[in-house]
């Protein structure tokens, strides 16, 4: 932003610490996939002097992707901290996985985190999804950056990729996405593209070489000036749009000139309100060299331009009862306040909970109180409990790099708290706590499973009660219908990870099984079945019979059993045998063993024996009387409906209309909303939307998402439960 000289006070091996709020930067990258995140975390680490090589520690590790199953999916699958430090200023970067199906840990470092990076890969451009997450953290007002990566590639262009930038993210105020340096080509390659070696600072007019490896300040030749006043008359009349100082823009329209040093406090001013979103370019460290292209200048917008988490407004604090509470939000001599924002565990050391301290001052060996509420539609109970922490540390690849104490609006690693789950809330054992939790996507893509064998059945139910409180975007249900254990996930890759943590790090071997929905049974007209259990084998035998009429009810009426028996043919104490019987096989299913609902039972006639019949005998008779009503009647398989919401691009509607209806769903309506998108309300098959998850993510390249709800069961087509009782037959 200037062309002061900088000095790095980050080393590596050396923990950083911070002592005060206003030393502390909290800063996520949001990208997509192969934006180049993960490189330059690594390259700014490099520069800070945080490692000794590109992206590597002392141990040979990477800062960032440094877990043995990110190296396997060849992408990030985590969030990760690496905390670098500059001018004094310590950075918690926070790298987020750029996938669709890895949402929840953007959104748990976004929530971390007090400014963003948006990185953005000058061969790819920007994608829907990204520009989704812009608008999310527009809505709170999270100030961003922008860093244009891949410079390299062929027809990658700084200047065209500013440009589609600033319509996508400028929206009406395209003006206030501009870039504060422009690239600096060296000598064409042979294939007619120039690499660029360095950047033109628009406010300092210095030149930045990094040719050599390291920054090197120059006067730019007058080739460069025509372009540089250019672009720089354009970044100045940006800023001072966004000035606090409202007469700023008439005076430099009046032909006055504003100082450098005027111009930079605005626009340091402007970036930290969330007005003004600057653009830079990056490039990793070439072999050899100790910095990467642009790296100073980001590090630099970081300490300078980026607010302190003073700055940011902190999520509303409750007692565990829900009593609202005012506290003095990142005061280190306040009471505790901490959130845990992502749960690992280590083979060695066991669960590690990375938290972002709001307020007060965390100690390592300290008591504290572990609240954790709201989550229980994803299979986590409430829970207030009280827990010493074990250690502190900052992480840095595999490290753990211990600390004595963590203040207000810092972040690092509790190690050993048993209880503590992704979005608990840390807080004083003797002044207990709760945080609002954060929005979470909801996992909506089934995966039912099975132990591999009995060894692994034993240790299923921790390794899964382990996974879900790492990750609190995937839902545990056992399935008392189906009787499965299901593992609701966002996508197949999220899916995979769950499986691969399973097995590596709780040593259990699940089989992935087809998902069945939970279909149901009813009469399709009367039918009457009588059933008779007469035995007689040696001393007291077992005499029951009953007559019964079944006649089918509207939706949701469930089973109602009428008594219509007179003169005793049943006597009265057998009477609620009678219906416990027919109760029993509904509950069990009269065809293809799905529960029967939605009929009247009504018990007309039957025999007893004054000796022979018993409370066992007359609940057999009913089931057998319902099974031969069943055998004689029309019975028609239901099936649960949902209600579905779409939220897609105007682009896409007709598309995703087209494929509802192929899923035999009915259109309810469409509302447009903000944003150029249109929200469609449809009624379809649970059974047809098992992958929606995966097809809608296909069909509207990653822009769409959706919501479901259960509505109803209703009649499913004839052709279709022909071929689902014929995928059944064939199957057993």
């Amino acid at each position: 932003m200037g062309d002061k000289a900088h000095t790095h006070t980050g080393a590596a091996g050396r923990a950083t610490a911070a002592d005060h709020p206003t030393s502390v930067r909290n800063v996520v990258l949001v990208g997509h996939s192969g934006s180049g995140k993960t490189t330059l975390v690594e390259a700014l680490a490099l520069t800070a002097g945080a490692v000794n090589r590109a992206g590597r520690v002392e141990d040979g590790g990477c800062v960032s992707d440094y877990d043995d199953m990110e190296h396997r999916q060849r992408r990030s699958v985590q969030l990760s901290l690496v905390p670098v430090e500059w001018d004094g200023i310590k950075i918690n970067l926070l790298d987020t996985p750029g996938y669709a199906d890895f949402v929840g840990e953007l959104r748990a470092g976004l929530r971390a985190a007090d400014a963003a990076l948006f990185v953005v890969s000058a061969s790819d451009g920007v994608d829907g999804a990204t520009r989704m997450v812009w608008e999310e953290c527009a809505a709170v007002g999270m100030p961003r950056a922008i860093v244009i990566t891949h410079l390299e590639a062929a027809r990658a262009d700084f200047e065209e990729m500013t440009r589609i930038c600033a319509e996508a993210f400028g929206g009406d105020d395209s003006d206030a996405v501009l870039p504060l340096y422009l690239p600096l080509h060296g000598p064409p390659a042979p294939d007619g593209h120039a690499p660029v070696t360095g950047l033109v600072g628009l406010l300092s007019r210095k030149l930045f070489d990094y040719a050599s490896g390291e920054r090197v300040a120059s006067e730019p030749g007058e080739a460069e000036l025509p372009q540089l006043d250019e672009a720089r008359s354009l970044l100045i009349e940006g800023i001072i749009s966004e000035s606090e100082d409202e007469t700023l823009m008439e005076r430099y329209l009046g032909g006055e000139q504003v100082d450098v040093k005027t111009l930079v406090e605005d626009l340091e001013r402007a970036v930290a309100r969330g007005v003004f979103f600057p653009v830079l370019a990056a490039a990793p460290a070439a072999d050899g060299a100790r910095q990467g292209l642009g790296t100073v200048e980001l590090l630099e917008l970081i300490t300078r331009g980026f607010p302190t988490p003073l700055e940011r407004a902190a999520p509303r604090v409750t007692t565990p009862e829900g009593a609202g509470r005012e506290l003095r939000m990142c005061d280190p001599e306040e009471s505790l306040v901490a959130e845990v924002v992502k749960t690992s565990s280590d083979p060695y050391v066991g669960r590690i909970s990375m938290v972002r301290v709001f307020s007060g001052t965390l100690r390592a060996d300290q008591a504290v109180h572990v609240s954790g509420h709201g989550m229980t539609d994803r299979g986590h109970e409430d829970h207030d409990v009280d827990e010493r922490i074990g250690a502190l540390s900052t992480p840095f690849g595999k490290q753990q790099r211990p600390v004595s104490h963590v203040i207000a609006g810092d972040l690092a690693c509790v190690a050993k708290l048993t209880r503590a789950e992704t979005g608990d809330t840390l807080s004083a054992k003797d002044d207990p706590l709760l945080m609002a939790p954060w929005e979470m996507p909801d996992p909506l893509l089934p995966l039912a499973i099975e132990a591999h064998s009995k060894p692994d059945e034993d240790k299923l139910s921790q390794g899964l009660a382990r996974l879900v409180a790492e990750d609190p975007t995937m839902r545990l249900e056992h399935n008392q219908d189906t009787h499965q254990v299901v593992l609701w996930c966002l996508g197949e890759a999220h899916a995979d990870v769950a499986l691969e943590r399973l097995r590596s790090r709780y040593g259990v071997q699940v089989d992935v099984v087809p998902h069945r929905v939970a279909l149901r049974e009813t009469f399709g007209g009367r039918a009457a079945g009588r059933g008779r259990h007469v035995k007689q084998s040696g001393g007291h035998g077992q005499y029951a019979i009953c007559e019964i009429e079944v006649e089918p009810l509207p939706g949701g009426s469930g089973i109602e059993f009428v008594d219509k028996v007179v003169g005793g043919a049943v006597p009265r104490q057998f009477i609620p045998s009678v219906e416990k019987g027919v109760r029993a096989q509904a509950a069990k299913g009269v065809v293809a063993g799905h529960p029967l609902i939605d009929v009247r039972i009504t018990l007309l006639d039957g025999k007893a024996h004054s000796v022979d019949s018993s409370d066992a005998a007359f609940q057999t008779a009913g089931a057998l009387a319902l099974r031969e009503a069943a055998a004689e009647a029309r019975i028609h398989l239901l099936e649960p409906v949902a209600e579905v919401g779409v939220l897609v691009g105007d682009d896409y509607v007709g598309a995703v209309m087209s494929d509802l209806s192929g899923r035999r769903g009915k259109v309810l309506g469409t509302e447009q909303t903000s944003g150029g998108r249109t929200l469609i309300r449809a009624e379809v098959p649970e059974i047809e939307i098992g992958r929606y998850a995966v097809d809608l993510r296909s069909l509207s390249h990653g822009t769409a998402r959706f919501d479901r709800r259960y509505a109803r069961h209703e009649p499913m087509p004839a052709q279709v439960a022909d071929r689902l009782r014929e995928e059944v037959r064939v199957a057993s």
